[in-house]
């Protein structure tokens, strides 16, 4: 025994080289400790260490070598070992007499007959004819069978319905019915893939599928295989399969007493990055409703910071107030005595409330919320005077932004980045440039690492003020800093910046000098295109516009710089507001069909003075396929785009068209005053002749319309206009033709007519700036613009009738024009003929 432990220790130090002590770090040590080293106690030093590392590493080696052992266990391994060299020699002979068997039986051809665990290589031996050397057919199909029989129940229970078979059919029913003692699957694997199901569908908690699916997954769902669903649900973004797991688990009778709070609080958590804060405050009223759930600090944090997010005050601070009352005593559950859980509300509660007073800008609120920390001996720290801050700048109050960024630093606050970039950001609102500046150089004075917002802030606010050749010296210092946004995204707020501040001349010089550093993108191209409209700049517009374009036809459509430049909407929008604004009614009918070929649609609710200018210009026809797409979508057209098409149809003597454009507006509920009426007749006075608008009134007075708001007061501002009277007839035949209408076309009572967007009597000026108090503006001194025109909101089912009676003129005679699908076929033809003119030369 102690010859061994001898020979296994000068085997271990003769294959380990021996421990060399560092004679600098002794050195070194011995200054640190006031000691000179001189030789002699180098030496000395040296070879204690060396005694040191020996002693270790025998004593290592003695540790690792296994301790002896005794009589008893070793003839327990010769036994062992005999043992296993029997077994296999009766296996040997076993498996042989087995593999005769089956061999026999596979070429009597019934293999069914034989043992289910048939040998794959004696089964391919048996199956070989003597003849030609190749498989036989049948004998595959029964390996088929076999194997389809084991394999196929293992995952038989993530299909959903029931009715879903195998596509061979060679498999009964019956036989699939496999013990669950069979499914051999992890806890593990069956949440990865009851995951993955859930994920791939968007089944609700009272779909009979979803019940199928978790019945089906045969889990027994303990609290840690509820956390690691919930959370890898979370991470895949289906906060609504999360919601439903928890509630199905728990609203099942074997897991009623079983819920777990660390389960709902990582609900919340998880509702709370998704910006579900509806969902999460029903969750949370849920876990006050029973004892065995109810809420902790951590679901009071995780509850407090979803508010806060959402800006939803009164409910963070009943929330607040509920903390620090007793539950009721109808709660459920409840099996403790004396139990008190009243909590008291810390830093991180009240920073939320603060969170949330910054959307609705309740500058009061800081102050409550600063009383409530004193009153509590809370010590406020910087994320609480950061907020504080945050809130004032939004509701205006720049003097207490200063004063509280005061206090933090008589506090003993180191201020962070976010916190110079609130007070970067008050300093510009105020003007006060120079301010600002001073703020970053003492930010990088005190050494703090600024953040990419901090010098963003300063670069906009240096633009907006004329000074962007300063801003491009702090876009430098913004390069060096990590996790920050694409440089085209801070020119472009640059440009943005600059043009707040009507300096459209900085705004080109910042985008020249931006083409030499990076590449635009379509939001820059977008700014530049309002830039030059603002500043009546229609050839240099035009120019990029037609620029970028060529660029991303002659650029691959999936390369990044390609997909950049694709036009949007807001693209072509900006483009026909500089055609219009520069009179440019050719070159604005040209982007209007690429934008209609695009797939692009210019929103009738906002830019609908577009489409009314061109009108007037003589290009009625864009007017006409506007409001034909329009309703082919479904939805009423703007009331300024009844008033053009009104006019139109006037001035066409397409007098039928007029009288059904007027009983659609009365079915759509848009009201019209009568000197509305008659100040829009008195502007377009030039457009249709006085005899024109005789013909109307008759017109109007012989045929059915509908005697509701605005159809009257246009046939008195019409009569007024002409300068006659309505004769007696006239009324008495409208009069009786009203009493005559059916209750579903004049029942003022009538669901269908009642509508939660109605407008209400028209105000002066509220339809269009050419509209002042009865006065009519000239042409060039006011506009149909976005801002003038108020939104319509229509009941559903005014919607319908209004479309019906609409649509009713197509296939008849009130219009000469195609549909607007017929329009936009025919300029797809014509553009393609372009191209093919433009590819020959």
């Amino acid at each position: 025994m102690a010859v061994s432990a001898s020979a296994s220790l000068s085997t271990f130090f003769s294959e380990h080289k021996p421990f060399e002590p560092n004679t600098e770090a002794i050195r070194q040590r011995l200054l640190r400790k006031g000691v000179f080293p001189t030789p002699k106690i180098l030496h000395a030093l040296r070879k204690k260490e060396a005694q040191k590392a020996f002693r270790r590493s025998k004593k290592r080696a003695l540790q690792e070598q296994p301790p002896p052992l005794s009589e008893a266990q070793r003839r327990a391994l010769e036994d062992d070992d005999l043992f296993r060299t029997v077994s296999a020699e009766y296996g040997a002979v076993r498996e042989e007499l087995r593999r005769r068997d089956e061999r026999a039986v596979a070429l009597s051809g019934r293999p069914w007959e034989g043992s289910k665990a048939v040998n794959l290589r004696g089964l391919a031996s048996a199956m070989e004819d003597p003849g030609g050397g190749r498989l036989r057919t049948e004998h595959l199909e029964e390996l088929r069978r076999m194997l389809a029989e084991r394999n196929e129940e293992r995952f038989r229970w993530l299909l959903v319905n029931d009715e879903v078979e195998d596509t061979g059919g060679f498999v009964d029913k019956q036989e699939r019915k496999v013990p669950k003692s069979r499914l051999v699957v992890g806890a593990e694997e069956k949440i990865r893939l009851l995951v993955d199901r859930l994920s791939a569908t968007d089944l609700s908690l009272h779909d009979w599928k979803f019940s199928r699916i978790m019945k089906q997954s045969g889990m027994f769902f303990t609290e840690m295989h509820l956390l690691k669903i919930v959370e890898r649900l979370g991470v895949l973004g289906n906060w609504s399969q999360a919601l439903s797991v928890v509630e199905w688990v728990y609203n099942e009778k074997q897991y009623k007493h079983r819920k777990s709070r660390f389960v709902y609080t990582k609900l919340l958590a998880l509702l709370g990055k998704a910006r579900r804060s509806t969902e999460a405050l029903q969750i949370f009223n849920k876990m006050r409703e029973d004892g065995q759930i109810y809420p902790d600090m951590a679901a009071y944090h995780s509850i407090a910071v979803t508010l806060g997010q959402a800006g939803l005050v009164n409910e963070l601070v009943n929330i607040v107030e509920c903390m620090k009352q007793k539950p009721s005593k109808t709660l459920k559950n409840m099996n403790r005595r004396n139990w008190d859980p009243c909590l008291e509300p810390d830093v991180i509660i009240y920073n939320a409330v603060l969170n949330a007073c910054v959307p609705s800008r309740q500058w009061k609120g800081v102050f409550w919320v600063l009383e409530q920390m004193r009153h509590r001996g809370i010590k406020p720290i910087g994320a609480t005077y950061g907020l504080a801050m945050e809130v004032m700048l939004k509701a205006g109050k720049y003097d207490l932004v200063h004063k509280f960024f005061e206090k933090m630093q008589r506090g003993g606050i180191v201020p962070k980045a976010l916190t110079y970039k609130v007070l970067v950001r008050a300093f510009s609102e105020e003007g006060k440039v120079d301010e600002a500046v001073i703020a970053v150089r003492e930010m990088e004075r005190r050494g703090v690492v600024g953040a990419a917002c901090v010098y963003y802030e300063l670069a906009c606010c240096l633009c907006n003020k004329g000074r962007w050749q300063d801003a491009i010296i702090e876009v430098e210092k913004l390069q060096t800093l990590h996790l920050t946004k694409p440089l085209e995204v801070t020119f472009t707020g640059m440009i943005l910046s600059a043009l707040d501040g009507g300096r459209i001349a900085d705004c080109i010089s910042i985008f020249k000098h931006m083409k030499d550093h990076c590449t635009p993108n379509i939001g820059t191209i977008n700014a530049m295109l309002k830039v030059y409209c603002c500043g009546d700049m229609f050839a240099k517009a035009k120019e990029l516009f037609e620029a970028t374009k060529a660029t991303y036809c002659r650029s691959k459509p999936h390369s990044a710089n390609g997909s950049s430049l694709q036009l949007d909407a807001y693209s072509f929008k900006s483009m026909l507001e500089a055609s219009a604004s520069a009179q440019q009614w050719e070159y604005f009918e040209h982007v209007y069909k690429e934008m209609t070929l695009c797939g692009h649609q210019l929103d009738h609710r906002k830019h609908s003075w577009l489409l009314v200018e061109s009108s007037r210009a003589g290009k009625w026809h864009l007017l006409e396929h506007a409001f034909d797409t329009v309703l082919e979508a479904g939805e009423i057209p703007h009331v300024s785009l009844f008033f053009a098409m009104i006019f139109q149809t006037i001035a066409q003597q397409n007098f039928a068209r007029t009288a059904s454009l007027l009983n659609c507006m009365a079915h759509a509920s848009l009201k019209v005053s009568e000197s509305q009426w008659a100040s829009l007749l008195r502007r377009d006075m030039g457009r249709f002749s006085m005899e024109r608008l005789e013909d109307l009134l008759n017109h109007l007075q012989s045929c059915n319309v509908v005697m509701e708001d605005p159809v009257p007061n246009f046939l008195k501002s019409l009569q007024y206009v002409c300068g006659t009277r309505l004769l007696k007839d006239a009324s008495t035949s409208a009069e009786s033709y009203v009493a005559s209408m059916d209750d579903d076309t004049l029942d003022e009572n009538d669901s269908d007519f009642e509508s939660v967007g109605r407008i209400q009597d028209y105000q002066p000026g509220e339809l269009s700036p050419e509209i002042n108090g009865g006065c009519v503006e000239t042409l060039d001194e006011g506009h149909y613009r976005d801002e003038s025109l108020q939104h319509y909101d229509l009941e559903p089912s005014v919607t319908d009738k209004t479309l019906d009676l609409l649509t009713a003129h197509i296939g008849t005679p009130f219009s000469d024009l195609p549909p607007a699908s017929e329009i936009l076929e025919k300029w797809r033809q014509d553009r393609t003929k372009d191209d093919m003119l433009s590819t020959r030369h």
